[in-house]
């Protein structure tokens, strides 16, 4: 059987679509794939803020496509890039187990947040870090850098800012781990809710498709991620707002912290919570709600 992979074309996309071409080659003998690669709208828009072009839904929505016309049978995403609501068409059955979820701090000059000067300029597109930046650290100066990995990196070296942020995972997943220079915890800051997790799309009606790929799901990474895309969903919020989540186990014990910040360094509303595995969409419901009731929605509201 041949199955027809569609992926973003940055070196990182590449990356998770080929380790899951490999694994479903492992999986299963005389399997054949293909990579269809496609530029996204996200990998157009490199000069201006995803926050006001609609979200990281942009880097999905060529990659449904394909599937919806027939052109892929699957496609892999990074599951902090995927909107809570898919086309009535497709799901997400496949979650593969997570690698590091945490932030980098990484930077040329500075070996941890703490050392950075009151007027350091940082790197970040994301509103997510933005306002927990802002909020332990009033003084940094926060500007706007978009692009893969390596432009960001090319940034940081010719000098235009002082730190970047970026997902240890993708570091790591690009042989680039030693520019990690402090690897943040979830106390500075939480994580994007899904970061770290790759996902594989596929249309409802391909049960045989569907058969080919479960192999690949890792439970219990798929447990913490329905508990921290249940937060997104009951705020009705999509990847470009400030709302950070990230769930572990312990043993048969859920702990998801979240957390919904005011990009311009005001207002933080954050919950932590513990519930049980099996019920990972009601503790991620109930962690919203906690949310809400401390100001979320104003935020959000205000940011819409």
């Amino acid at each position: 059987m041949h199955v027809r992979i569609a992926t973003r074309s940055s070196a990182l996309a590449l990356w998770q679509a080929e380790e899951v071409s490999r694994l479903l080659r492992q999986e299963h003998s005389g399997l054949s794939t293909e990579l269809v690669k496609m530029t996204t709208t996200g990998d157009r828009l490199l000069q201006k803020s995803l926050a006001t072009q609609g979200g990281k839904g942009l880097f999905i929505k060529e990659l449904e496509n394909g599937l919806l016309e027939g052109l892929a049978d699957i496609a892999v995403h990074s599951m902090k890039d995927v909107p809570v609501e898919l086309p009535p068409e497709l799901h997400l059955p496949v979650i593969l187990k997570r690698e590091n979820p945490y932030d980098a701090l990484v930077s040329n000059r500075y070996a941890s947040l703490e050392a950075l000067p009151a007027n350091a300029v940082i790197g970040t597109a994301s509103l997510r870090r933005a306002c927990q930046l802002k909020a332990s650290f009033p003084g940094l100066k926060i500007k706007l850098l978009r692009g893969n990995v390596s432009t960001r990196l090319a940034r940081l070296d010719a000098g235009d800012y002082d730190a970047i942020l970026l997902a240890v995972a993708g570091l790591k997943r690009l042989g680039l781990e030693q520019r990690v220079r402090t690897c943040l915890t979830v106390k500075q800051m939480i994580p994007a809710i899904g970061q770290g997790a790759i996902g594989i799309e596929c249309r409802k009606d391909d049960p045989q498709i569907e058969s080919l790929i479960r192999p690949l799901n890792h439970e219990d990474t798929q447990i913490c991620i329905l508990a921290e895309r249940a937060v997104s969903q009951a705020l009705q919020g999509g990847c470009q707002l400030p709302i950070a989540g990230f769930a572990k186990l312990d043993h048969e014990r859920l702990i998801l912290c979240a957390l919904v910040g005011d990009p311009e360094g005001g207002q933080l509303c954050r919950s932590d919570r513990t519930g049980h595995k099996e019920d990972p969409v009601l503790l991620g419901q109930q962690v919203a709600a906690e949310l809400r009731a401390q100001g979320a929605d104003e935020i959000l509201t205000g940011l819409s």
